[in-house]
């Protein structure tokens, strides 16, 4: 079993930046692919970005490639997500997700989610 918590999210104006940090319990924080999710209001939730177990992999949404940039600490048994040039678009639920998996970026296929926080992005 894996508990997330999520945190660093709050109202932050277009093309301002900001970074949420998922703190993960377990042992075996190493093993699992990890990976930031969101969903906007009204809408299903998407994958954002996913990060392979030993961070030498990673993926990212065509809607953040090249703003957003998801990193590990296995150490701290820390998950991050560097948001940069945000947009209102971006305004959304961000969730953590854990899988003990090398690396998966279907949202399906991961057991273990944090409860979420919110990121209002005003124009």
């Amino acid at each position: 079993q894996v508990q997330l918590v999520e945190s660093g999210g709050g109202l932050v104006q277009a093309g301002g930046s900001l970074r949420l940090s998922c703190a993960a319990s377990g042992r075996t924080f190493s093993s699992y692919s990890m990976g930031w999710f969101r969903q906007a209001p009204g809408k299903e939730r998407e994958i954002v970005a996913a990060i392979s177990w030993s961070g030498t992999s990673t993926y990212y949404a065509n809607s953040v490639s090249g703003r957003f940039t998801i990193s590990r600490d296995n150490d701290k048994n820390s998950v991050y997500l560097q948001m940069n040039s945000l947009e209102p678009e971006d305004t959304a639920v961000y969730y953590c997700a854990a899988a003990n998996e090398p690396f998966i970026v279907v949202g399906r296929e991961y057991p273990y989610w944090g409860q979420g926080t919110q990121v209002p992005v005003s124009s």
